[in-house]
């Protein structure tokens, strides 16, 4: 079971007959626009509920696109890029004199929507919860993205700029937890000054602290197979009762008027066969019944009128 709302799209701006999307932004880049968003639940929904972005006429699995980046780079190495992937990174290697880190396409064409669940109750009429952590492959995480080396942190005594104080620190201010904001860290990231990192070019998503690691980056580094695709936001580990109202919060950031696609959120459930797509289910299941079947017909017809083993008559050596 899924709920979708396309609150994006390409193909509502016209001259003709204007509309207005939802949350459209047209070609306003990091526009910040807020608006809200509704799914009811049309039934009971156990967890887990799966909260979904998707993007349509987005051509990730083009050979250009997926090959740039810096598999080097995204795992942690700082400066000596090898020629292959400085071309591969072109032409999002350098702004000017700046180094971006990470370079390439994939990772400076990032999904910088923010969407927050803001109301919405489980069965127990307790607040719902999205989680935004457990979204990426675990085997990313560990393996392919680090921070860069000489990356280091610490929390702050007093949040004040005094505690960036010191060339030990890149920092110009601390940064403040935004789940607490009476913590506040400092931090390093080598060759600061001539280096564009993550956090920089999308601090409304990842934080300083996290870098590469965050997983709605690592998440969108996974390139798609095809042009119409969905990636994981979020998920609810909390059961929710049928016409309960769930409110999601959407600051839009991502122009899809450049490539004519549309932006949409969808809210569903996993299944047994664990996907979305309610096909998939079904043609597995008969297509192994039909192989339960003919092993059943061959088992007895080998039973009842078996073939006897190197039976000559079968055997024709230029027969006439």
């Amino acid at each position: 079971m899924e709920m979708k709302v396309t609150y994006d799209d390409y193909g509502q701006y016209n001259d003709t007959d204007p509309l207005t999307p939802i949350c459209g932004i047209g070609n306003d880049f990091r526009a910040n626009k807020t608006c809200f968003l509704e799914f009811t639940a049309p039934k009971f929904m156990e967890p887990p509920i799966l909260i979904h972005y998707e993007l349509t006429n987005f051509h990730q699995n083009h050979r250009n696109y997926y090959q740039s980046r810096d598999e080097f780079q995204l795992n942690g190495r700082v400066g000596d890029q090898d020629s292959i992937s400085r071309d591969r990174c072109q032409p999002l290697n350098k702004l000017g004199n700046i180094t971006l880190n990470p370079c390439g396409m994939i990772a400076n064409t990032m999904f910088n929507d923010v969407i927050t669940l803001e109301t919405g109750r489980d069965i127990d009429n307790e607040q719902l919860v999205m989680l935004e952590d457990g979204i990426a492959w675990a085997s990313d995480l560990k393996y392919t993205f680090n921070q860069p080396e000489g990356f280091k942190y610490e929390e702050c005594p007093e949040c004040d700029d005094s505690c960036c104080d010191g060339s030990e620190w890149s920092c110009k201010e601390p940064y403040r937890d935004p789940k607490n904001a009476s913590l506040c860290f400092k931090f390093f990231y080598p060759d600061d000054e001539s280096t564009q990192y993550l956090w920089e070019t999308y601090p409304e998503v990842v934080s300083p602290l996290e870098g590469v690691t965050n997983e709605h980056f690592v998440v969108w580094m996974r390139v798609a197979t095809q042009p119409t695709f969905r990636k994981l936001y979020g998920w609810i580990d909390q059961a929710i009762p049928e016409g309960e109202t769930l409110t999601f919060r959407v600051n839009a950031n991502y122009v899809v008027t450049r490539f004519r696609g549309s932006k949409s959120l969808i809210v569903g459930t996993s299944n047994i066969f664990g996907g979305r797509n309610p096909y998939m289910g079904p043609i597995f299941y008969w297509v192994g019944f039909f192989c339960l079947l003919a092993g059943t017909f061959f088992a007895l017809k080998h039973l009842f009128r078996p073939r006897r083993l190197a039976d000559r008559k079968y055997l024709h050596y230029k027969e006439d």
